[in-house]
């Protein structure tokens, strides 16, 4: 390697990281705002009352005289819009100290730009949360693009690491429980957005029955309507009670059937040279997110366990990233690769 790479690649190494470290906090900061009912707290995008700071009363009426203003939900809203844009500082300054990188065979130039990409429209899907008065859909779209931005950031850092250690092995082929774990925590991800963004956290008092029901009333056709009117606002709600019970039931389902993807995982490759330890981790962190989400169902949902639930999904998703990194590249990859072909015939596959 030429020395000019090594010392971009080491720059790049520590941004992917950084901004990894600094999704994780803007998607926090995300969740605080929607927790304090502060989505709205700016009734335009992207500046507030049409200016870039909270302005005064006098002014706010001025612009949107149907929305009064609230200070601290303003500043709220306001923080974490100023927070987004710095992350957004981050992915391009990642595409331009790459960019002299982009034609060299080991530098993951595509991911970059999809990177880019993501965090363009995640930008749109905040300033549409806004105008569409946090209209669920958006509002959950919006929350799993914040985890797509998370793992491509945390991806892009294990690759470039990985080159940075002189690595060439492109690893093993996608395997089919991999998939299927992902897939399953991807659903159950999306189903916590949508208990978020249709404010179903409490519609079922108690644990493990649901308002003292191990089946209560539920309507599922409204509680999944993905064609929601757009236009009303949509702060607090707007289903009904046995529809956002039928929301909250089906991510406890979801639930199980995560924990049961996560154990068939660790059973197939728990054996496996290096593995062992990065899935007993996801269990650790699945088994603490179950926890934290029974609490809140236990305990109203207090602010700071329900930042802590949030919190618990980006571990869970970072886990089983790892993970999957792990058995693609980690030790047993190489410890497969090396006793399939002498070391000198590597080649990616």
């Amino acid at each position: 390697m030429q020395q000019p790479f090594e010392r971009r690649l080491h720059w790049l190494v520590w941004l992917t990281l950084a901004g990894t470290l600094f999704t994780a906090f803007v998607m926090i900061v995300g969740a605080w705002t929607r927790l304090v009912d502060a989505g709205l707290g700016c009734p335009d995008w992207p500046g507030c009352y049409g200016r870039l700071l909270v302005p005064d009363n006098e002014h706010f009426f001025l612009r949107h005289p149907d929305a009064p203003l609230e200070p601290f939900k303003a500043w709220v809203e306001m923080i974490h819009r100023y927070i987004a844009s710095l992350l957004g500082l981050v992915v391009v300054s990642i595409v331009v100290v790459g960019w002299p990188l982009r034609k060299h065979s080991q530098y993951p130039w595509r991911l970059s730009l999809g990177l880019l990409v993501i965090i363009l429209l995640q930008g749109a899907f905040g300033a549409f949360t806004v105008t569409l008065k946090l209209w669920p859909q958006v509002v959950t779209l919006h929350l799993m693009g914040g985890l797509c931005v998370l793992l491509l950031f945390l991806w892009l850092h294990l690759r470039l690491r990985h080159d940075w250690k002189g690595g060439d092995i492109k690893g093993r082929k996608i395997n089919f429980w991999w998939v299927l774990a992902s897939f399953i925590l991807v659903l159950q991800l999306a189903l916590g957005g949508w208990v978020s963004s249709n404010y179903a956290g409490i519609a079922c008092q108690g644990f493990p029955t649901c308002n003292s029901q191990w089946w209560p009333e539920m309507d599922f056709s409204e509680g999944f309507h993905l064609t929601q009117t757009v236009g009303p606002n949509y702060l607090q709600g707007q289903l009904h009670a046995d529809a956002r019970t039928a929301i909250q039931v089906t991510h406890r389902l979801g639930a199980i059937l995560l924990g049961v993807a996560l154990l068939l995982l660790w059973r197939c490759y728990r054996d496996q040279p290096g593995m062992n330890k990065p899935l007993v981790v996801v269990l650790v962190l699945y088994a603490l997110q179950v926890a934290i989400g029974v609490a809140n169902v236990l305990f109203w949902l207090p602010l700071w366990l329900a930042l802590l639930h949030t919190a618990g999904a980006i571990g869970l998703s970072v886990g089983l990233v790892w993970a999957w990194w792990q058995w693609r590249h980690g030790e047993a990859s190489s410890k497969l690769s090396s006793t399939l072909r002498p070391a000198a015939d590597i080649v990616p596959h």
